[in-house]
């Protein structure tokens, strides 16, 4: 999994000033805050989102669970900026490659591979480190275990059927407290 600073630094790696680089931060913000796996980034419409007093983001997961997940407030700045630039419709995806499709998962991994190789010229511990969509739900995990929430909590924030799956986690992060 990624530390924080490896995470600002796959942020600060995105060109904001280029259409690209907005939709690549977002991206990644995403990812981050909710732990999706690829499957539900490239699948999110614009209808998924509420963006209001309590921001939250609607998605369905493995075998059509459907799981809604608080934004955080940076991450919801950035969805507001990119869904009044995309001015999409409901059912209009929110991730689209430059053609001006719906993003891949092999789009979302090649996205990620070239910000994690200009990261890595201010963030040397990258230089290590594959980062896949998976590294980042992996992280979220971990992050929100570091953070003081409850395991029960983290396995229904990731849509793991069961707490089992989500054991993993603590295991990891005990390991790492050693």
């Amino acid at each position: 999994y990624l530390v924080a600073a490896e995470v600002e630094a796959l942020l600060a790696a995105c060109d904001v000033t280029q259409w690209l680089g907005r939709r690549d931060r977002l991206m990644v913000a995403l990812l981050y805050n909710t732990g999706f796996r690829v499957s539900e980034l490239v699948s999110l419409k614009f209808a998924a989102i509420f963006l209001g007093a309590t921001s939250t983001i609607r998605v369905w997961g493995k075998g059509r669970k459907e799981r809604v997940l608080p934004i955080w407030g940076t991450t919801k700045q950035y969805l507001d900026d990119w869904m009044k630039e995309q001015d999409g419709s409901n059912e209009d995806y929110l991730f689209a490659n430059c053609r001006g499709e719906r993003l891949t998962r092999s789009g979302v991994s090649s996205r990620l591979s070239s910000l994690t190789m200009k990261a890595r010229e201010t963030c040397p511990s990258l230089r290590i480190k594959r980062v896949t969509p998976h590294v980042l739900r992996h992280t979220t995990a971990i992050h929100l275990l570091e953070s003081g929430v409850d395991i029960s909590t983290i396995a229904i924030w990731l849509g793991h059927e069961s707490i089992e799956t989500t054991h993993k986690y603590v295991v990891a992060d005990l390991r790492l407290k050693e």
